[in-house]
């Protein structure tokens, strides 16, 4: 039999978490952020999925782009780090994509390269972000040189927040791009998910959710995703495949980096680092065994991990475990291993089993 181990991806939450999304900001058109394998969701999945009622969908890799191209979403796209070379750009012409740009170098190849038709063009400004993107002082002078390019259809302004999530918020931020840009009379691109939910003013022409398209929450220090009205979109779960009684001072797993100090049953669970669990996350990561809460003990190892079932007596081989999803946020579990919800959806491991179902 295979290995009780599995990914459950739902994509009517998806959809629903999309509509939450456009409820929040409901003057604006939203690209659904499928960068990464859709969060390791699956793009095709998720883009099917919200297809009937998406404005767009953004991501990096031009390979998806073609791959959602061809398996017919015809939807307005958008490249989030625009055109990596001049086959990129060239590409974008011919597939009909939008593109950020934040370097001349991009502006140059619009200029210069022979495309099939014009392209919508996002100008991104760096705000205080400090990645990506031009001074908005020069934003002027860059939105003239853009009209003036042959290959650009239309220019659209944007940013990116970094502390919307926090006690910073986005004022500074929101201040200088509107400095600059208010007078250009040109469509604006600029809340993330924390924004869209926390700051309505910054629901301008377009909004770009993420991390909230797959049920976490993109503030989980001040709010949980089921407190935002979020459902989970991945169930990971597996099952016990062993069951160990410690007696006090004996310990588990590699290291003995847990010790009982009392009486102890071990589920040992049919996942590890290899399957995409965090192997960072410390004794008392909580996990659901047979319906009921409890918490990890020691270290994860490649292919298992422990669990404390001293209190679970009808726990026992072949007991279903939740290691994230319905039931138990996946928030709570990254908060624990000292990560965020993002990185565990895009570490699920290839070998992990992927199945699709609308949660009851």
């Amino acid at each position: 039999m295979p290995r009780p181990i599995r990914v459950t991806v739902d994509p009517a939450a998806f959809r629903a978490n999309y509509l939450r999304a456009k409820a929040a900001a409901p003057a604006s058109r939203a690209w659904a952020v499928i960068k990464a394998d859709a969060y390791g969701h699956g793009l095709l999945r998720c883009a099917k999925a919200a297809a009937p009622v998406a404005d767009g969908f953004a991501m990096l890799d031009f390979a998806e782009a073609e791959a959602l191209r061809a398996a017919g979403i015809d939807h307005p796209l958008l490249m989030l780090e625009g055109a990596f070379d001049a086959a990129d750009t060239r590409l974008a012409g011919r597939l009909r994509l939008g593109l950020t740009v934040h370097d001349r170098e991009q502006i140059r190849m619009l200029e210069t390269e022979s495309l099939d038709q014009p392209i919508e063009v996002f100008l991104k400004l760096n705000t205080g972000m400090n990645r990506l993107g031009f001074a908005p002082e020069q934003a002027l002078a860059l939105v003239s040189r853009l009209k003036g390019a042959r290959n650009v259809a239309n220019v659209t302004l944007m940013t990116h927040f970094a502390r919307a999530d926090d006690e910073a918020g986005i004022a500074t931020q929101l201040a200088r791009f509107d400095a600059a840009c208010d007078s250009l009379n040109l469509p604006h691109s600029v809340a993330n998910s924390a924004a869209i939910l926390r700051f309505p003013e910054a629901a301008r022409d377009w909004v770009r959710p993420g991390i909230m398209l797959y049920g976490g929450s993109p503030m989980p220090a001040l709010a949980s995703a089921e407190s935002l009205g979020l459902r989970p979109a991945m169930h990971f779960e597996s099952r016990l495949i062993a069951v160990q009684s410690l007696s006090p001072g004996e310990a588990v797993g590699y290291g003995g980096r847990f010790v009982a100090e009392r009486p102890t049953r071990v589920g040992i669970v049919a996942c590890g680092y290899a399957d995409g669990y965090p192997r960072h996350a410390p004794t008392g990561t909580p996990i659901l065994v047979a319906g009921r809460r409890t918490q990890t003990l020691g270290r994860v190892s490649m292919d298992m991990l422990a669990c404390d079932i001293t209190d679970i007596p009808d726990a026992a081989v072949g007991a279903e475990v939740v290691l994230w999803g319905r039931g138990l946020p996946a928030d709570e579990v990254a908060a624990a291993a000292g990560t965020i919800s993002y990185e565990l959806f895009c570490a699920i491991a290839k070998r992990v089993p992927v199945s699709v179902t609308e949660a009851p």
